[in-house]
């Protein structure tokens, strides 16, 4: 398994900010390898202080299951499979905004968005993600 580099860290962190300028909002914008270890972090000017940490949660939770946040978010609803998840791992974020970067089958890691609502982060995660070459 080959993990990402940090210029492809930065290449997701730089369109992840083009593209929440795009829709006028300000991200906390985290990279993390296939382990969930950080390996690029971006703030903002302006983005909110309490997203650091939601950002960086999202990314991990989608690089060590390597699936979109918002996907095991689904899951972790009272009554669904993977009920309170969210309490392992030293605490998830099963919202949007975590997903896996890939290039083709091979899995570097995972983005995690926060600051917007769910859709724009999902939207800005998935556009740092698809930069990744």
């Amino acid at each position: 398994m080959t993990n990402i580099t940090n210029d492809q860290a930065q290449s997701a962190i730089a369109a992840a900010t083009a593209a929440a300028v795009d829709c006028n909002t300000k991200m906390d914008i985290a990279v993390v390898d296939t382990g969930g270890h950080l390996k690029a972090f971006s703030r903002m000017d302006g983005a909110w202080v309490g997203s650091i940490d939601i950002a960086i949660k999202k990314a991990v939770t989608a690089a060590i299951f390597e699936i979109e946040s918002g996907s095991i978010g689904e899951a972790s609803q009272p009554g669904g499979p993977l009920f309170q998840i969210e309490l392992s791992n030293g605490g998830l974020i099963t919202f949007p905004g975590g997903v896996p970067i890939m290039i083709g089958e091979e899995y570097l890691g995972a983005i995690g968005v926060s600051g917007s609502s769910i859709e724009n982060d999902r939207m800005v995660a998935q556009a740092g993600a698809a930069a990744v070459k």
